[in-house]
């Protein structure tokens, strides 16, 4: 009996002294934003995620003046990585898929309206957007291996619609190339989840922020995801006001060049990994309530939350395809 006492009492010590599961979170700057990532494991890579964030960014950032995509974007250089190549090969696929809404193509146009990187340009009349419509169409940008080939020597390609989401899956491939696969990756708003949350034993929980034009923050819903990610993009943070007090959209119709004008405020879009639901978020703004209704029909693969102004100015929401309420 003594023995048994002593058997248990060690048993007990062991269970009380045993660890509860803890994830090790990392956060820090990159893209122009804040990051987040938390995972299931003791293991510090923040070295490996700088080092990942400084590729993606050699090949694809617009705002730096040696990235692949500056170099072509002035006609010096056509050779890709293969980061560059994943990321063309979604955006034609979407491209098409959209009929030519989402369009990174367009980006010489969104520098006009002073959305982008270089800045506005001070005389801008219908002849200029017309001058630069001629650049847009990624149909008319070519790539062959690791070569691209520009139709026209004056189109701007432009990937921020679509890197950050792509800039998350990296991360989390990397997870999971460490046998992790518990974790969530978040760039400036844009997510991918896998597993769970070994902390609290349960699904990861995201938030869908309210509109809030005066640039203030809080969340609308939260929601469970587990082996998705989830892209968010809104029209009421990012808008240029004319010297008439006019407000313009920061989405750029790519069929007319000039801003669009839409009621919607905030679009969140689940798909199997975030470059795609980063880019399909893009490309819904642009498309009003309508038309993404009708689009969801094909795509079931694509769960969405609308967020957007009625005739009485009110907010409305709309969940489609099964978004997680």
């Amino acid at each position: 009996m003594k023995k048994s006492v002593i058997l248990l009492s060690l048993i007990g010590l062991f269970l009380s002294c045993k660890q509860e599961p803890k994830n090790t979170k990392l956060s820090g700057e990159v893209f122009g934003t804040g990051f987040s990532v938390i995972y299931d494991s003791d293991i510090n890579y923040q070295k490996q995620f700088d080092s990942l964030f400084y590729v993606v960014n050699k090949s694809m950032s617009t705002y730096q003046t040696n990235s692949d995509i500056s170099k072509i974007n002035k006609n010096e250089a056509f050779i890709i990585d293969e980061h560059f190549a994943h990321v063309f090969d979604t955006s034609k696929e979407i491209y098409k898929q959209t009929n030519g809404v989402f369009d990174p193509t367009i980006g010489a146009v969104v520098n006009a309206w002073d959305f982008g990187p270089e800045g506005k340009l001070e005389s801008l009349d219908s002849t200029k957007i017309d001058s630069l419509m001629l650049g847009v169409g990624l149909d008319k940008v070519i790539r062959t291996n690791f070569t691209i080939e520009k139709q026209n020597p004056n189109t701007f390609i432009d990937f921020n619609a679509i890197a950050k989401g792509y800039g998350v899956d990296v991360i989390g491939r990397f997870l999971e190339s460490k046998n992790i696969q518990n974790y969530l990756v978040e760039i400036g708003g844009e997510i991918r989840a896998r597993g769970t949350n070994i902390e609290k034993q349960a699904a990861w929980k995201v938030g869908v922020e309210e509109p809030h034009f005066d640039g203030t923050q809080s969340i609308l819903k939260a929601i469970s995801i587990q082996d998705e990610a989830m892209a968010t993009s809104g029209t009421y943070r990012k808008f240029r006001i004319d010297k008439d007090g006019n407000k313009y959209s920061h989405i750029i119709d790519t069929k007319t060049g000039y801003p669009s004008k839409t009621n919607l405020l905030s679009i969140s879009v689940i798909a199997k990994d975030c470059m795609t639901a980063d880019a399909y978020a893009t490309a819904f703004k642009a498309m009003g309530v309508n038309a993404v209704k009708e689009f969801l029909k094909y795509h079931q693969e694509l769960k969405v939350f609308l967020i957007y102004e009625n005739d009485k100015q009110e907010f409305e929401t709309l969940s489609l395809n099964n978004f997680p309420e």
